[in-house]
């Protein structure tokens, strides 16, 4: 065997989604099903195109016309795949589309032999996406350019492309990128003769392309299994993967990939002289490459006509053959036309070299003439530049220095105007403080007088007497009450000592009015001394924990009671626990002293929680 054809991966299409009609749907279900129904995949994008063409809009042509163009160079048609991708480039304005028309017009002029067009495609889709950073289509791109570089026999820039591929798609875990650098891989240790390692490859990407449960991958490796095996000569391991890859290139409707496969079973079949069968294979490879317009596998179908007709002793037949293949084969390489084409290429860049020297000449003399006239037109609007420059800053400059100082006047209004407000405030609370004393408090002294007269006065009814002392023990709790809100009043801060002398006085008097319970209050170390509260949020606490402490006296049958007041981290935290009996939260009903209580907490910015168990007593928990 001369000549086998290992298949080579290298497949990249890039979808551009669209809102206009279902044309981003209908691409990009075709990308999706493509390797495994490539016909539904044609309908779809032609179906695509129609609307595209329809509605005029230049990106969805040029993308339903890129995407048709790699499903059928995926088909083996590579002149038309090829056609449809330039089409694409000339229209598209989408810079993703024009690095995948790129990378297919590489591929297609890589099947098609011309190597040095591909070289040049691929690069130009390779700088899109390196400006792109598209880190998985680079490792695609790049892994193709290694092919090509294999083709040309250039190994070492070969391997060096295909490891950089293969680091980008382990990095990404791309199944399907790993399985096409295997393959690469594999084919170039199977041109230096290392046909174990070439096979490993091979087979782990066999693997890859079954766990994708890709229809067109495993044509191909089985086909590259095969050909491996046969330059191992193991034939019977050989045809059965040959075969094996014919009829996965059947059901994908891949005609290159049919040719190819069938002109490997051919090979095989005339170099183990079983002519009989190689025929029939021979003939369906020509065709099939034929149809597919693939040259290499053209070039191979000829030779293996050539080796067949001389292995039955037919050397007229066979030399007929050869020149075919011979004819064939310089027509690809077009060693003499290329040498034309290049001598000629060199002959008009040259004229047209002379042609450009002579008008730059030309042009050189006039510019010179503009030179220094531009220069000095440069120089002097540089320096209006430079002197406008310093004028706009000195004008900024005192703009800045006049609104800074407004600010601060206005800073200094806006504190005189806050003290004055705060002096009005503090003269009213004064005010009121003085008249709750003199007035009210007065009138309810009067009245605990008039009631103590009555009671001790006169003879009254039993009931009559314990009303009048309900009413009297009501009237003095009020003094308290006034008392307290008094002493708020005529402070426009509060001190954390004022705050726990307030409180001190209260749990002593509950202290005194409540027999057998045990009071407690404690003040934390880490509390700071220098702490200050407003009148309001001062009163609201000793609010809170007044309200707290005659709840726990008049309905949790305690026998002791705790108040505690902490600092933790820059908040005050103030907690009453009781051991009385406790309650469920579920089934009691909060009455409106625990809601006062909350409201209280919510104008001070603070939070109040309340947690209690039947039995163990209950904690009130106020943090601000």
């Amino acid at each position: 065997m001369k000549t086998f054809w290992l298949t080579v991966f290298g497949i990249l299409y890039f979808s551009i989604g669209f809102s206009q009609n279902n044309v981003a749907v209908l691409n990009d279900s075709a990308m999706d099903m493509y390797k495994t129904n490539p016909q539904k995949s044609i309908e779809l994008l032609e179906k695509a195109l129609t609307i595209s063409e329809k509605n005029k809009v230049v990106n969805n042509i040029a993308l339903s016309k890129n995407n048709l163009g790699i499903v059928k160079r995926d088909l083996g048609l590579f002149t038309e795949a090829k056609s449809l991708s330039t089409a694409a480039l000339e229209t598209s304005t989408d810079s993703i589309i024009i690095a995948s028309a790129y990378n297919n017009v590489g591929a297609c002029n890589r099947n098609l032999g011309l190597y040095e067009d591909a070289l040049a495609a691929y690069l130009e889709a390779l700088k899109i996406y390196d400006s792109k950073g598209m880190d998985s289509y680079r490792a695609t791109v790049t892994n193709n350019i290694g092919t090509v570089y294999s083709y040309l026999g250039m190994n070492q820039q070969a391997i060096e492309n295909h490891l950089k591929a293969k680091d980008i798609f382990e990095a990404e875990d791309n199944k399907k990128g790993m399985s096409e650098v295997y393959n690469s891989i594999a084919i170039i240790y199977a041109n230096d003769g290392d046909l174990l390692k070439s096979l490993d490859y091979f087979k782990a990407s066999l693997k890859l392309e079954e766990d994708l449960n890709s229809q067109k991958g495993i044509a191909e490796s089985t086909n590259n299994v095969g050909a491996v095996y046969y330059y191992l000569e193991e034939i019977d391991s050989a045809l059965f993967y040959f075969n094996k890859s014919v009829k996965a290139e059947r059901a994908i409707g891949n005609q290159t990939g049919i040719g190819a496969t069938y002109n490997n079973i051919a090979d095989v079949l005339i170099e183990n002289n079983r002519l009989e069968e190689a025929k029939v294979y021979l003939d369906s490879g020509y065709y099939y490459t034929r149809k597919a317009k693939s040259a290499t596998d053209i070039e191979t179908a000829l030779h293996n006509y050539s080796q067949y007709y001389e292995a039955k002793n037919q050397p007229q037949k066979a030399l007929e053959y050869y020149k075919s293949f011979t004819l064939f084969r310089d027509s690809i390489l077009n060693i003499e036309t290329n040498g034309k084409v290049a001598e000629l290429e060199i002959q008009y860049q040259t004229e047209k070299k002379e042609k450009e020297i002579l008008s730059q000449r030309a042009d050189l003399a006039e510019k010179e003439l503009d030179l220094s006239k531009k220069n000095n037109y440069i120089l002097g609007l540089l320096a209006l530049a430079i002197v406008l420059s310093l004028l706009g800053y000195l004008v900024y400059s005192q703009q800045k220095i006049k609104n800074r100082q407004l600010l601060r006047e206005n800073q200094l209004k806006d504190a005189l105007a806050k003290i004055e407000t705060q002096s009005k405030l503090q003269d009213q609370r004064l005010r009121i403080s003085r008249d709750l004393h003199d007035n009210i408090g007065a009138q309810l002294t009067f009245i605990i007088s008039s009631l103590d007269n009555l009671k001790y006065g006169f003879k009254l009814p039993e009931k009559l007497g314990d009303k009048l002392k309900s009413i009297s023990t009501f009237t003095s709790s009020t003094i308290y009450e006034l008392r307290d809100t008094i002493w708020a009043m005529n402070k426009n801060e509060i001190s954390i000592e004022d705050l726990q002398s307030r409180i001190s006085n209260f749990i002593d008097k509950a202290h005194i009015a409540s027999e057998g319970i045990e009071f407690n209050f404690k003040k934390g170390e880490q509390i700071n001394d220098d702490l200050q509260f407003t009148s309001v949020e001062g009163m609201n606490i000793y609010r809170i924990i007044q309200e707290s402490v005659n709840n726990a006296i008049k309905y949790a049958e305690a026998t002791k009671i705790t108040v505690e007041v902490n600092q933790v981290d820059d908040k005050l935290l103030v907690q009453v626990f009781d051991n009385g009996k406790g309650f469920d939260a579920q089934k009691v009903e909060l009455g409106n002293g625990l809601n006062n209580m909350k409201k209280r907490a919510h104008e001070i910015d603070g939070e109040l929680t309340v947690t209690s168990i039947e039995g163990n007593g209950t904690t009130v928990k106020l943090q601000m």
